[in-house]
């Protein structure tokens, strides 16, 4: 199957004078030119064409396409390679639709809008951290679920977050040991909280790499001095750090 390039101009909204210079920089060739000078392309130049068009795209210059298309091995490999980068691109206008679609359901609600969830898509601070710690997956499976949750449900969330650690806080002030049965019990609480966040070691039943993960964050607890904020003072952020440690050693 052949098109006439007025059609394949047509189909791709160009114009022929731009599939003309294409194949006068050597970068796209009629398939075959006709006794009367007519130009047809074939199905393996229109690939060829989608894929200048994805890369023009991306603000690529022509050089630079001719560059790329000429040291590739394999094509398939090529259209796999903007796959993912299509991919890439649609889920970052997901996000930006949900936050945008989150700021008009708050206003229209009278309520403010979470931050965080306004500048989704456009900046996630978190990203880098999560996937350096625990994966792509853990950050793109527990990021779905909590942008996907209601204005309700987040707050929700937060609410049950801020009481954990307002136990923790509390029962550091005690002056318990981290072993103490009431320790263990937030312990056990902390890890339950833990597993409702898909993505997590702990939500998908991984006993090695869950007690990782509870270690690591009973340490981030302490690096990080903002939790000590969270969970009181610093004494506090030790105090939860060796709790979720002792649990994890004794009853994971």
């Amino acid at each position: 199957m052949e098109w006439t390039i007025q059609e394949l101009a047509a189909r791709a909204g160009i114009t022929s004078r731009t599939l003309r210079h294409y194949d006068h920089v050597g970068l796209l060739s009629p398939t075959r030119v006709g006794e009367n000078g007519y130009r047809f392309y074939d199905i393996g130049a229109v690939v060829r064409l989608q894929r200048i068009l994805f890369m023009r795209r991306l603000g690529m210059a022509l050089p630079a396409i001719a560059e790329v298309l000429a040291e590739e091995v394999d094509e398939r490999d090529g259209l796999r390679a903007h796959i993912a980068a299509l991919e890439e691109e649609r889920d970052r206008i997901d996000q930006q639709i949900r936050a945008v679609r989150h700021t008009l359901d708050a206003l229209l609600a009278g309520a403010e809008p979470y931050m965080d969830v306004m500048l989704e898509g456009f900046n996630d601070r978190f990203k880098d951290d999560v996937i350096a710690r625990w994966g792509e997956r853990a950050f793109r499976v527990s990021h779905d679920w909590w942008h996907g949750k209601t204005m309700a449900q987040q707050r929700a969330w937060k609410q049950a977050t801020e009481d954990l650690a307002a136990a923790w806080a509390d029962a550091a002030r005690t002056g318990v040991s981290p072993a103490s049965e009431l320790a263990q019990s937030l312990a056990a609480r902390h890890i339950r909280w833990l597993s409702k966040i898909p993505g997590t070691p702990t939500a998908d039943g991984d006993r090695v790499r869950s007690i990782e993960m509870v270690k690591g964050l009973g340490q981030m607890y302490v690096d990080n001095p903002s939790f000590a904020t969270t969970f009181g003072d610093a004494e506090g952020a030790v105090f939860v750090r060796d709790a979720l440690h002792e649990y994890a050693r004794t009853r994971m």
